[in-house]
């Protein structure tokens, strides 16, 4: 006898069905029962991530054609869908994939129906949801999807050089800016490619390599370093890098090519205040001269050294030893605390730059440093790079080409992250042999790094050629091919000497070991390229740097403090990394990462110093994300805040759902007026005024409330509780009716339906593992992910290892774009 269950909740406006264990309907005809009154439906229930109930496809067709096809049909076509003719049954074809996946997700994400619209009773469509998710689900291969070989974009350039021959370099000398697609730098096919770029990658390894080497041979240059013009400087600002004591300044990595002669030369602008002052210049945190300034005296060697009124100030001749060393030059700080400004008080020293007068005790500020040199250059450079490089030193002319050949073989296995083939070999050595015949064995040694550094295999990421199988036969990828990406994913650079190693004795595809490597690289410091790379790009983050508020209205916020915004999100991404925490508490966590200055900006108390450290809120107003200046900042314009720009971040980027972009012939907000009687209107006076067009409404119903919920925060992300004078007004009802007032509502607004909140996380974290864009055949394997996650209390590393060990990240098809070169066929 067929077990027959009625799935909880299914009152389909005058239906019910009766499914069997599979989900099928009985007899497949859906039953009549009298009509039933039709309701907008409550909460689903937390953390579900198995439906209560499946529904058969007949009834799944039945509430599409009830409750979707109203709006969306070939008549009104509202968001350019129809769904008139949508068949569950063909959900899984590729015709109708990404209609279905849509689909799911304004469902799962409670957006469809629209606000007003009429729905189902109960949990219908939760259960629609879940139903289809099956349907696709079961019907799914796995796939890895195509990806062209992707190249090393500037982060990733920076971090292999380092981890390399141990050199800080800044990319964005050499290579141009990257583009980004689905939010990330590293996604394959958007890297573009040409004759510019491939000179600029050759430019990088000559400049590079002599970084690395030295250059006994370098003529004088001038090298500046300059400052922001946001940042502040004053007497209490202490930058971090410059000795305890100082304030303001410089701080710069600066590689010196030869031992040598150098001058530094420092441009100061006038202040008020105390006319003398001395100005610290350090070399790796020790003094090597101090400058006495006093304002308004003319001190310039020459004519070119007064531009523009500055005050230039250098040293003597300095003999500094080559290799990359940390330069400062700062102020000496000649009290503590905060000096008494009646004209202007504020933290930011520029504020009233040029607009205002410049305050009392507004001090002078060091514009930028130049580094001129070297002169007398000469002598055989001893730097850390050097040793890195030299692991063998010659002490007779036989033993230079075997101990070059063994430098070689050792940095270009690393740089091309597998074996060397002997065209590889050949082609090194070629390099060393013809360059030390004449300049002798550093500069061949030198040339064999440039060539290096220039080589397609280390500037694009090759995998092994498929192979010998049937086209679209799927393979696992390679063990060398492995820990490439593993460590570019984790670390964001090329695989250490260990994972090379487990790689090459074909160990690392062993379950075991792959999982003993990945906790290992987690626990690594360079993990932290989760933090500074995907984090920071996923939450965008460097948008932080278009929003410059107003110094007018917001005279203390500068560059330092914005810096420390977004240091805070880092440290706090990857807390919960390094910890493997939930990663739920990046919506509920009651901690944070402050500095002083950024704790004063709170209101949190008893932090002192410029050092990061953990501190719990001090009451609710702030947790997890939402309460971030970061993410408040970036949000918001430059002498207001902006709930819509809030709004559609949190849709957007948490639950991965963006609205669309405003219609052409609409006008903007800043249009409508901003006062009524004489009376400034608050923002959300004026948002009300905008939402009187039926047009700007239908998006606006869903980002609005969410934004205002977090409009007690200020354009720099302090809490408020006016604006312009008028109290603020904050309430309001998400899309599917949920009241909201602030930002805790809103979090647990978000949390009371955490499948989109983790299903994006996971997309995100997942395209960025991959390089490449993630689509509708992915979804699947998204949601796996989080459902294993999930029975591991979405713990960070359950979606790490989720994605580490998914179809997607370890195989490829045959016939999908792979790049091979003739001379690979030896090197899997």
């Amino acid at each position: 006898m067929t077990r027959v269950r009625v799935a909880a909740g299914l009152v389909l406006a005058g239906l019910i069905v009766a499914v069997d264990a599979s989900g099928r309907a009985v007899d497949g005809v859906p039953r009549p029962v009298p009509p039933v009154r039709r309701a907008v439906s409550r909460h689903a229930p937390p953390r579900i991530h198995t439906s209560l109930g499946k529904l058969s496809a007949p009834a799944m067709n039945d509430v599409v054609a009830r409750f979707c096809v109203d709006c969306h049909n070939p008549v009104t076509l509202k968001g350019n869908l129809s769904l008139e003719d949508f068949n569950v049954d063909s959900a899984f074809t590729a015709a109708r994939l990404p209609t279905a996946e849509k689909m799911i997700r304004k469902l799962r994400a409670q957006i469809m129906p629209p606000p007003g619209a009429v729905k189902p009773l109960g949990d219908t469509l939760t259960m629609l949801a879940a139903s289809m998710e099956s349907l696709i689900d079961k019907a799914s291969r796995p796939t890895p999807g195509a990806r062209t070989f992707p190249r090393l974009n500037r982060p990733e350039y920076e971090r292999a050089v380092r981890d390399l021959i141990g050199v800080e370099v800044n990319a964005s000398d050499y290579l141009p800016l990257d583009t980004k697609s689905a939010n990330f730098d590293n996604i394959a096919d958007a890297q573009a490619l040409s004759a510019t770029l491939l000179e600029s990658y050759l430019n990088a390894a000559a400049a590079v390599s002599r970084m690395a080497m030295g250059d006994k041979s370098a003529t004088n240059l001038v090298t500046t370093y300059s400052t922001s013009p946001f940042s502040s400087q004053h007497q209490w600002d202490h930058l971090e890098g410059t000795p305890y004591g100082t304030r303001g300044g410089v701080v710069a990595e600066h590689p010196f090519p030869a031992d040598g002669m150098y001058t530094i030369r420092v441009n100061v602008e006038g202040g008020v205040g105390t006319k003398l002052e001395d100005i610290d210049v350090s070399i790796d945190g020790n003094r090597v001269a101090l400058l006495k300034y006093e304002r308004n005296v003319d001190r310039s060697i020459n004519s070119a050294d007064n531009i523009l009124g500055a005050d230039y100030i250098r040293t003597e001749p300095i003999r500094i030893k080559a290799g990359q060393q940390h330069v400062s030059a700062a102020f000496i700080r000649r009290a503590e605390g905060p000096y008494e400004d009646l004209i202007k008080p504020h933290l930011w020293s520029q504020a009233g730059h040029g607009s205002a007068s410049s305050g009392t005790t507004n001090p002078p500020h060091v514009l930028d440093v130049a580094i001129i040199g070297p002169e007398k250059a000469g002598g055989a450079p001893d730097t850390p790079s050097r040793r890195i490089i030299l692991s063998c030193q010659p002490r007779i002319k036989a033993q230079e080409a075997p101990c070059a050949e063994q430098i070689i073989t050792r940095l270009a296995t690393r740089a091309y992250r597998r074996p060397l083939t002997a065209h590889d070999n050949a082609g090194l050595m070629g390099f060393y042999t013809r360059t030390a015949a004449t300049d002798g064995f550093d500069e061949g040694i030198r040339m064999a790094l440039q060539a290096i550094l220039a080589s397609p295999y280390f500037v694009f990421r090759f995998e092994s050629p498929a192979p010998a199988v049937a086209p679209g036969t799927m393979y696992s990828i390679s063990d060398m091919d492995l820990a490439s990406r593993l460590s570019f994913f984790l670390w964001g650079s090329i695989p250490d000497d260990e994972l090379l190693a487990v790689a090459k004795a074909g160990r690392l595809s062993n379950q075991a070991v792959l999982n003993k490597q990945v906790k290992r690289m987690l626990a690594d410091p360079r993990s932290d390229a989760l933090s500074t790379r995907f984090a920071a790009q996923w939450l965008r983050l460097q948008d932080i740097e278009k929003v410059r508020p107003d110094a007018f209205w917001f005279p203390n916020y500068d560059q330092q403090l914005g810096d420390a915004m977004q240091k805070e999100t880092e440290l706090f991404f990857g807390d919960i990394v390094a910890n493997d925490r939930s990663v739920l508490d990046l919506f509920t966590a009651n901690y944070t990462f402050v500095n002083e200055r950024l704790a004063r900006h709170y209101g949190i108390p008893n932090v002192s110093g410029s050092a990061f450290r953990r501190v719990n809120y001090p009451d609710s107003t702030r947790r997890g994300l939402l309460g971030q200046g970061s993410v408040l900042v970036q949000t918001s314009l430059a002498n207001r805040t902006s709930p819509v720009l809030r709004g559609k971040w949190v849709m957007q980027v948490l639950i991965g759902m963006a609205p669309p972009p405003p219609p052409p012939d609409v006008p903007g907000l800043d249009e409508t007026s901003d006062a009524k009687d004489g009376k400034p209107l608050t923002t959300r006076q004026r948002m009300e005024q905008h939402r009187k067009n039926p047009t700007c409404n239908a998006c606006h119903q869903y980002m609005d409330p969410i934004g205002l919920a977090l409009d007690n925060f200020d354009v720099t992300g302090r809490w408020r509780y006016r604006e312009n004078g008028t109290e603020l007004d904050t309430r309001g009802r998400m899309y599917d009716g949920t009241p909201l007032t602030n930002p805790n509502e809103l979090s647990k607004a978000l949390l009371s339906r955490p499948i989109p909140l983790m299903r994006t996380f996971t997309e995100n974290l997942m395209a960025y593992a991959l390089g490449r864009r993630i689509e509708d055949y992915d979804q699947p394997t998204v949601r796996a992910i989080a459902r294993e996650a999930d029975a591991k209390g979405d713990r960070m590393s359950a979606f790490i290892t989720g994605i580490i060990n998914s179809p997607a990240f370890r195989s490829k098809r045959a016939d999908d774009v792979v790049a091979t070169m003739d001379d690979r066929s030896t090197s899997k």
